[in-house]
């Protein structure tokens, strides 16, 4: 049996189309799990190689489910990510019309990027969450709801049809980003184009603590591209937050941040750095000078000469 990757399910859903654009995903056996829990838990338990689950959508932002577990539970580290545009189809039963359409059905993140067409379409249908959106679409196949939120593709599996198509509230069509989770490892061989992710927890409440915490990155020219609270449940007020910044962890930059933030956490969870999907080159910004690789190096082995006697 070839090596398997678990992805959130059932088969249908815009996470199989994504890592379907996996080259590697063509070597594997893929597995559909009913959550994304149980996706990441296959591959704590060994019964996976990797998982494959959705973290952001630009329109709602981190996907809590996701950072939730990737905050709690024994470690796991992200090799790859993929950005998919996501428009979504209205499915129904053979026959249905939009006046047939009492309940309508999809992922709560979808619930944000068809808000305003359901309001114009449908405003008296109710909504009801699913599980993912091909899991909707699988409900209106076995008769639980009139309608789903899904990806074109899933009508033939599910033995719907498209009654409307291209449906989305914004004028630029939504991303969702998905990233391929496995057990810890050595990252791999920066590319010029990477983002570095971790989870950090302050050591107590006191003003400025997330000033301190940023504080690391900005002044070492360090962009981040996602920045998230998520509760510790610990009680309120008690939380760590889930951040994204730009480079890799070989860059000296970014490891002379880690090293601080290291310093002055209570706790720092390294979950990978790994190649951008959109292949964007890191950039340091001016007025940042000093935070150069080559800049870093040659402080470094400045303090060493001084340490050995020769500035």
């Amino acid at each position: 049996m070839p090596a398997s990757y678990a992805y959130l399910g059932p088969e249908g859903t815009f996470t199989e189309v994504a890592l379907r654009t996996l080259p590697e995903a063509a070597t594997r056996q893929l597995i559909p799990y009913v959550s994304v829990q149980s996706a990441l838990d296959a591959v704590r338990t060994g019964e996976a190689e990797a998982a494959f689950v959705p973290i952001e959508n630009s329109v709602e932002g981190g996907i809590t489910t996701t950072l939730d577990e990737l905050v709690a539970g024994s470690p796991l580290m992200i090799y790859r990510e993929v950005l998919l545009s996501i428009t979504f189809a209205l499915l129904v039963r053979p026959g249905t019309t939009l006046s047939d359409i009492k309940t309508v059905s999809a992922h709560p993140a979808a619930q944000s990027q068809v808000r305003n067409w359901l309001r114009a379409h449908l405003p008296d249908a109710d909504w009801e969450s699913a599980a993912s959106n091909a899991d909707a679409a699988r409900l209106v196949q076995e008769g639980r709801y009139d309608a789903a939120f899904a990806g074109e593709f899933a009508a033939a599996r599910y033995g719907l049809e498209a009654l409307e198509t291209g449906i989305h509230d914004f004028p630029e069509t939504a991303q969702t980003r998905f990233v391929l989770v496995g057990r810890p490892a050595r990252p791999a061989a920066p590319t010029g184009a990477d983002k570095t992710s971790v989870v950090l927890w302050q050591r107590d409440d006191h003003p400025g603590g997330l000033r301190d915490l940023l504080g690391e990155f900005a002044t070492r020219g360090i962009n981040l591209m996602l920045l998230q609270s998520r509760p510790t449940g610990a009680g309120i007020g008690n939380y760590c937050f889930c951040i994204d910044a730009e480079g890799h962890i070989s860059d000296r930059r970014v490891a002379e941040a880690l090293t601080g933030l290291k310093r002055i956490c209570l706790e720092v969870r390294f979950l990978g750095s790994y190649p951008r999907a959109d292949l964007t080159a890191a950039e340091v910004r001016p007025p940042r000078p000093g935070t150069s690789d080559e800049e870093f190096a040659s402080a470094a082995d400045w303090v060493a000469r001084c340490q050995d006697g020769r500035f």
